[in-house]
């Protein structure tokens, strides 16, 4: 035992791939993605080895950046490295920005030019074809057009309506590939389609979709008019758990106290209004505003409560929310993630911006600017990049 610690022993390594199996193990457990990614390629042993290990540490999340040229390589970046930008020129894979609607783990949903939705892996290039779109069940029929899909009436009496895909969520188990893709069909119902399924089930009650979050089982569904329902989906069939009509917030043009001035450059507009799932499962409103001239941006936080309450939430605490993923996560478990801080991302003009929103301050800060003039960058999807598609064959 003492010669095996003594510290000139690696000396009695002919080459990196006789490292023992318990050091390589341990070594690779604390590499992040990109490191254990390019340590896979060092020789035949460690990449051996990296399809029996699992990094302990989470990842940090990545910033997928679509090209303006369907033709180009994309661009992803890791907030942790900020001079750092790698390109997926050897993946092969087209990715048009427009057909890129949500993201899990290193899994990509999209629909190509024909309406036809697919799950493909970033780094794999593993892909998973989707029921037709028009194969519903339920009371509501589609009827496919030349740029898309329409809502038929059941007795014909009026013309269709075009049909918009709203807050597409998606999961998938990485190992096993069980899946499961949910969106709402324009202001009728939510869909959605699990592994083996070949059509799309309509859940009815769940109208006029405003944003849709899913995590650990669980469809969390809000609408424009206030409901918020949850689904388990953890059986056979969805279950609806939780169900409240919530109380309106009246919205304001500007912080603080005193009368409302009549200058357009101060006035907030809300741009949008997201749900997202805290780590520890409660359910958060946020809402989004924008001071257009000045381009700043600030937010309002509400726990939904069991009675349909908001209660205005000042901090997260500990946990960072990642605001296009809908979910919030441990600052401390993501390298380079700031606790009590929003991450989102906006596009004006000819650039393409990451910000940070320290809850504390409730001051912005540019993390990154893509120059999308010469790097020809248009859109950009937020991911995690998944550990387990990188040591499963």
């Amino acid at each position: 035992m003492e010669e095996s610690h003594n510290p000139n022993s690696h000396e009695r390594l002919k080459s990196w791939s006789e490292l023992p199996s318990d050091l390589l193990y341990s070594l690779l457990e604390r590499l992040s993605f990109t490191d254990f990614r390019r340590a896979k390629s060092v020789c035949r042993s460690w990449y051996s080895a990296s399809r029996q290990c699992v990094p302990k540490n989470n990842h940090i999340p990545w910033l997928l950046l679509f090209p303006e040229d369907n033709n180009s390589c994309c661009t992803l970046f890791n907030p942790a490295e900020k001079d750092k930008l790698y390109r997926t020129h050897d993946l092969d894979l087209v990715l048009p920005r427009i057909f890129c609607l949500k993201t899990c783990g290193s899994w990509l949903l999209m629909r190509n030019r024909s309406s036809n939705l697919y799950l493909v892996n970033l780094f794999t290039k593993e892909r998973i074809n989707l029921p037709p779109v028009e194969s519903q069940v339920g009371t509501t029929k589609l009827e496919r057009t030349v740029v898309g899909f329409r809502i038929t009436c059941p007795d014909g009496s009026k013309p269709g309506k075009p049909m918009h895909i709203r807050s597409p969520v998606v999961w998938i188990d990485e190992k096993t590939k069980d899946y499961l893709v949910s969106w709402g069909l324009g202001t009728c119902c939510v869909v959605y389609s699990k592994k083996g399924d070949n059509s799309w089930t309509q859940i009815p009650e769940a109208l006029d979709c405003c944003d849709m979050v899913y995590k650990d089982h669980k469809l969390y569904f809000f609408s424009y008019s206030r409901d918020l329902r949850i689904y388990d989906f953890s059986g056979e069939a969805p279950r609806e758990i939780f169900w409240c009509r919530c109380v309106y917030v009246e919205r304001f043009a500007y912080d603080g106290g005193g009368p409302r001035r009549p200058h357009v450059t101060n006035r907030k507009r809300l741009v949008v209004t997201k749900l997202v799932v805290t780590v520890t499962g409660d359910v958060l409103k946020v809402e989004t505003y924008l001071i257009p001239k000045s381009r700043i941006w600030s937010f309002r936080l509400f726990k939904v409560c069991s009675s349909g309450d908001f209660k205005r939430v000042h901090s997260l605490g500990d946990e960072s929310m990642l605001l296009a993923l809908g979910i919030t996560v441990l600052a401390n478990n993501y390298e380079g993630i700031r606790r009590n801080s929003i991450y989102f991302n906006a596009s004006h003009n000819i650039t393409s911006d990451i910000f940070l929103f320290n809850l504390e301050t409730r001051k912005m800060e540019q993390l990154h600017k893509f120059d999308c003039s010469s790097d020809q960058l248009s859109g950009n999807r937020w991911f995690l990049p998944s550990f387990t598609q990188a040591v499963v064959a």
